[in-house]
């Protein structure tokens, strides 16, 4: 049974910086594809990076470039989100998503395993 458990989220003032981690089980960790999604009150949930299992290549939607990192330890079948200078329009429930696809994945129907989710709420 895979789990993908997220884990890292709170309250943090803007500009502040937070650490998501989402712990997977149940499947080849280093061989699948890893995503993190928000989802707005109000929104649907959005893409915002993810990390190939072939060569570790990470992609991150525009609002998020140079503010986000994601990366992943195989070795702790762990998947992080470093988030920098964050701002209230971040503020979400994040989800880590995985798939065995080789290649980068930015539509949520794509994946085939999702976390519950963790909230991340930046005040201004």
């Amino acid at each position: 049974q895979v789990q993908l458990v997220e884990s890292g989220g709170g309250l943090v003032q803007a500009g502040g910086s937070l650490r998501l981690s989402c712990a997977a089980s149940g499947l080849t960790f280093s061989r699948y594809t890893m995503g993190w999604f928000r989802q707005a009150p109000g929104k649907g949930r959005a893409f915002v990076a993810a990390i190939t299992w072939t060569d570790d290549r990470p992609t991150y939607t525009d609002s998020v470039k140079g503010r986000f990192t994601i990366s992943r330890d195989n070795a702790k079948n762990t998947v992080y989100l470093e988030m920098n200078t964050l701002k209230p329009e971040d503020t979400a429930v994040y989800y880590c998503a995985a798939d065995s696809a080789a290649y980068t994945i930015v539509r949520t129907g794509s994946y085939s395993y999702w976390g519950q989710g963790t909230q991340v709420t930046v005040s201004s």
